[in-house]
């Protein structure tokens, strides 16, 4: 066991925070891609991964369902962390020094209202945690970083202004995967099962492989379609549902849904989230 949980990004990335929340007695290992996250673990260079898969503001995270069912992981767990956009610049600069922010391209347009009032400019940076690096590596007082607090206390640099995201509700949630399944029953919010599964090339599949989890009172918390294999008639759908396959009503209705499907993987079994509660 290597103790260590990878991301994408680099120190300091809201990634990053979602390893200290999740696991605080692992070492974060940063990785340029996705790709490289899920490698890092099948490896055996960390123990999990910590990847995003959808943001409460931006919808899901390219490409994450189409890695998923191909990574050789599983989901053993849920984690969700709120949004929060602070404006970093070098000790001793002020908020009236400030003439330009640099953040990801995502997140300069949810501090829209704060720039304009204190007529900053935005730039544009790949990664947040990048901006606060190279903002601190540049040590001038009129550049500052949108980026979050622990990217400010890798890189040194002062907290101006805290929170300053128009929205005040934005969050992003991920998943902890592992190269082992884990489907004991835990936590106290209730159970969660993710799958992917492809329909049948027949009328009102998807309708009917729906039907089993209504009728058999199964709450389907999310369903989503992507394509696969370059194809606009293979569409294959990403599902979160509440309870354990063990349930009953849960195993009712997974069997329905295998009559309407050409193949179902289950690809974590995990506890939810306080959050989600």
């Amino acid at each position: 066991m290597t103790n260590r949980i990878a991301f994408q990004g680099e120190p300091g990335a809201y990634s990053h925070e979602a390893c200290r929340n999740a696991r605080p007695t692992m070492e974060a290992l940063p990785c340029r891609t996705f790709e490289d996250v899920i490698e890092a673990v099948k490896s055996g260079a960390a123990d999990l991964a910590m990847l995003p898969v959808e943001n409460s503001t931006y919808g899901r995270v390219a490409d994450i369902h189409r890695l998923l069912p191909h990574s050789g992981l599983h989901i053993i767990d849920e984690a969700f962390v709120r949004v929060h956009i602070n404006l970093l610049a070098v000790p001793g600069a002020t908020l009236d020094d400030v003439t330009e922010a640099h953040s990801h391209l995502v997140l300069l347009p949810q501090c829209a209202g704060f720039l304009k009032q204190h007529n900053i400019r935005g730039r544009v940076s790949p990664d947040n945690a990048r901006a606060a690096r190279e903002v601190a590596e540049a040590n001038d007082i009129h550049s500052a970083a949108l980026a979050s607090e622990l990217a400010g206390e890798i890189y040194g640099l002062h907290v101006l202004a805290r929170h300053i995201e128009d929205q005040g509700n934005n969050t992003t949630r991920f998943l902890v995967m592992s190269p082992t399944a884990d489907e004991s029953r835990r936590g106290k919010q209730g159970m969660i099962t993710s799958f992917v599964f492809q329909v049948r090339n027949i009328p009102a599949a998807l309708y009917k492989a729906m039907g089993g989890f209504a009728t058999n009172g199964v709450n389907m918390i999310k369903l989503e379609s992507y394509m696969v294999d370059g194809s606009f008639t293979a569409t294959r759908f990403y599902a979160d549902i509440e309870g354990h396959p063990d349930d009953a009503n849960v195993q009712l209705a997974m069997d329905e849904l295998g009559y309407f499907t050409t193949n179902v993987e289950i690809l974590g079994v995990y506890p939810a989230a306080r959050e989600r509660g």
